[in-house]
């Protein structure tokens, strides 16, 4: 069997795009790691391999810990890291879920073509960012008391419908139809409601964004008819997530969880990995909190469409329906959700944590919505503002080999700080423009050259991995037109 050293680790080669660090010692299983040898040398450039190697600590772990092939160092818990846990023995992880609890990316699909925005580049772009809050702190479409947003982390889209904000096809083409049951509100903190409450509909800052883009390539002509895509036309997609609610939930839970659970703490080789015994109260709550964040991301994703439907009406001066625009799918990453796995030849009921990994369920599965069941799974993954996007759909080898999940972006290969010392803003912006014809806006500068496309990994190798791998099968690329963000 052949090996690939990274320095402390020695990885074998489990068969081609598989490699694993053995299980030893503490290990409960062996950490698993899905890439190329390129991409594995920049997984391996930072903590990923420490981090993924911790996780396995984790008790009630199934099978391996796993790494898709956009994994970078994160908090406790690599992003792009998947872990099943059994979720009557073992654990709750929120530093295995992450800050910003369903960050998640969404596309609305479009009647038009390329040629149909060409010239109008600059006003839709100027339009967009007057029209949707992005950047740091308050500000969104809708402003809420807190009657309101318990409904909203309740409800979830249902919400959004009864108030106007969607219509009822909206929720048949989003994740859990757009609610999580299981949600509690009153396992939400005061603060974080106070942070949410006014930042409903808003992009945030760092990464996220919101970006018009065209379909360049269909890779399965079959499942792209089922998606409604086709080459050349106009698509909306929307990253962004539960903004200051979600990542104060995080905060909330792992300072009490560390505190009322040290002894479980002391047996973790990293305390960002904090967790909660299934079954405890911590666990119950927390877990009741995250399913209400989970629910404000996909309200505030719904509100950003939304006023994106109305932006577009106003500019091209027609209806928004005239403009078939609908949703494709909204996809969420950062998450612990309750699935049912077979492990062994039992099925067992799981706590599947995605960090910044993306579900991908392949045909048939019961939890995709009809319109797909018979195709898989859409499955959405970003690219940077000069690279392509893609629209996958789930693999028929996910539910063995990743627990139903695959990559949920091209992920970073610089640190914010890194990458403003490499980039000038203003300079990333003309170059997109002069030479991709590709428009952004920002709030600042600094915020454009923490995202300049030299700072991710490449989005088409990761993308190829999952297809070689059958994980997530490639369907359709996409390239920007415009770009607005925080």
């Amino acid at each position: 069997m052949s090996t690939y050293d990274a320095g402390e680790f020695t990885l074998e080669k489990v068969r081609e795009y598989v490699w694993e660090i053995p299980q030893e010692g503490e290990m409960r299983v062996p950490a698993r790691v899905l890439a190329s040898e390129e991409l594995l040398d920049e997984i391996s450039d930072d903590l990923s391999l420490q981090q993924l190697k911790n996780t396995t600590h984790l008790p009630g772990i199934q099978q391996y810990a796993l790494a898709m092939p956009d994994a970078h160092q994160g908090y406790g818990f690599p992003v792009g890291g998947v872990a099943g846990i059994d979720a009557e023995t073992g654990v709750i992880s929120p530093g295995a879920v992450g800050y910003d609890i369903n960050c998640g990316v969404r596309m609305l699909k479009t009647n038009l073509t390329y040629s149909d925005i060409q010239g109008r580049e600059e006003q839709l772009v100027d339009a967009l960012f007057e029209a949707i809050p992005s950047g740091l702190g308050g500000g969104g479409v809708v402003q809420t008391d807190v009657d309101t947003l318990e409904e909203v982390l309740t409800r979830g889209v249902e919400w959004a419908l009864d108030e106007g904000y969607a219509v009822e096809d909206d929720l048949a083409h989003c994740e859990d139809e757009g609610v999580r049951p299981g949600a509690d509100p009153d396992a939400v903190s005061k603060k974080a409601k106070d942070r949410g409450r006014q930042q409903l509909g808003s992009l945030g800052s760092g990464n996220h964004f919101l970006e018009v883009q065209r379909v360049t390539d269909v890779y399965r002509e079959d499942v792209a008819e089922s998606f409604g895509l086709s080459e050349d036309q106009i698509v909306v997609l929307i990253h962004c997530g539960s903004r200051g609610l979600g990542h104060q939930v995080c905060t909330d839970y792992l300072r009490d969880i560390e505190q009322a659970h040290q002894g479980l703490l002391s047996q973790l080789p990293d305390k960002e990995l904090a967790a909660a015994p299934a079954g405890s109260h911590l666990a119950e709550a927390y877990y009741g909190a995250m399913n209400a964040a989970i629910n404000f991301a996909w309200v505030n994703r719904q509100l950003i469409m939304h006023r994106t439907r109305e932006v577009f009406a106003d500019v091209f001066d027609r209806d928004w329906r005239d403009m078939e625009m609908e949703l494709l799918y909204d996809v969420a990453h950062n998450i612990a959700k309750k699935e049912t796995h077979t492990i062994e030849g039992e099925d067992r009921e799981l706590f599947v944590h995605r960090k910044g990994a993306t579900r991908a369920f392949p045909a048939g599965h019961p939890e995709i919505p009809a319109a797909y069941r018979d195709v898989g799974q859409p499955v959405i993954i970003p690219g940077s503002m000069g690279a392509g996007s893609y629209v996958l759909r789930g693999g028929e080898h996910s539910m063995a080999e990743t627990f139903g999940s695959t990559a949920h972006g091209a992920g970073r290969l610089m640190s914010r700080t890194e990458a403003k010392n490499t980039y000038w803003g203003e300079d990333v912006q003309d170059d997109l423009r002069d030479q991709e014809q590709i428009y952004v806006k920002a709030e600042s500068g600094a915020t454009v050259a923490e995202e300049a496309p030299g700072v991710y990994k490449d989005v088409d190798e990761v993308v190829r991995i999952s297809d070689e791998l059958g994980i997530g099968d490639r369907v359709a690329r996409t390239f920007p037109v415009c770009n607005i963000k925080g």
